[in-house]
């Protein structure tokens, strides 16, 4: 008979790495025609450190039937507020 492990769990495989962690939304724009853009700031204090890392960015959401179905990140702010009016226009134009 051969051995089987436990199977890993989303819990087991993401272990918190922060001591203290928080997500700020700094802003939230709904661009309509299922686009939203926030921006958010996460601050967190790694396992066994005194310092903090602090974690700046942009998600442009596209919804469908009152659901999120896709979620894209960037880095650049403006990027990604520029994408995120684009996707609205290309949406709203069919």
């Amino acid at each position: 008979m051969v051995p089987v492990e436990k199977p890993t769990t989303y819990e087991d495989s993401n272990a918190d790495p922060n001591d203290e962690f928080e997500i700020d939304a700094e802003e939230i724009v709904d661009l309509g025609n299922g686009v939203t853009l926030g921006v958010l700031t996460m601050d967190g204090r790694p396992v066994g450190s005194t310092g903090h890392v602090r974690y700046r960015i942009a998600q442009v959401h596209t919804w469908a039937d009152g659901k999120v179905v896709r979620i894209t990140g960037y880095q650049d702010i403006d990027e990604a507020r520029a994408a995120a009016e684009r996707l609205a226009q290309e949406r709203a134009d069919g």
